[in-house]
């Protein structure tokens, strides 16, 4: 892709379908879900009258994720929702929402961060590569709950163990050691 400092600029034509400008083709609401969580922000316009659809196409995202069972938002969280739009509290909720939002994501990146400095499993075998996984979950978890609210988020991008070339048998070997080791502890 070109800039991702630049929000990605989708075009909404007349018949509804929508255009990546960058890439010249066609794309769906969950290619557009997908460049949201790999971190890249877009922007969604109408073609003939330029109105802004970012904000539009978003929700629906989110209504057909949770349509589908995926559900992030709680029941109660989505009643509050509501009566926000309905009270005097609708002009306090979106900073109320991007603060905690940006407290989780600080709290996760230092989680992860104390796990190997606080804890003395960090020197066993294979914690690298458990570390680098339990980073990616936690970039996902962040990147869809951002998606949910119309946030951004980092980039959750794949990590791979610190040499790169392990095989799926290396690391299965590894998690039989670690494995190993944890039991001797206990």
């Amino acid at each position: 892709m070109a800039d991702t400092n630049e929000p990605l600029l989708i075009k909404r034509y007349a018949s509804r379908r929508l255009y990546n400008t960058e890439t010249s083709d066609y794309v769906t609401l969950e290619d557009i879900a997908g460049f949201i969580r790999d971190g890249r922000e877009v922007k969604i316009i109408d073609l003939k009258s330029g109105d802004d659809l970012t904000r539009q196409y978003l929700l629906q995202i989110i209504a057909e994720h949770e349509s589908r069972g995926e559900n992030v938002l709680p029941i109660n969280v989505l009643n509050d929702l509501v009566r926000s739009y309905t009270n005097q509290a609708s002009s306090v909720v979106p900073q109320f929402l991007a603060a905690s939002f940006d407290m989780l994501r600080e709290g996760q990146e230092k989680m992860v961060e104390n796990m190997s400095t606080m804890n003395p499993i960090a020197t066993m075998p294979g914690f690298e590569a458990m570390q680098a996984q339990q980073e990616a979950f936690f970039k996902a978890l962040t990147n869809s709950m951002g998606a949910a609210f119309g946030g951004g988020g980092e980039a959750a991008e794949p990590t791979q163990a610190d040499d790169g070339g392990e095989d799926l048998s290396d690391i299965k070997k590894q998690l039989a050691e670690l494995q190993a080791k944890l039991s001797k502890l206990s």
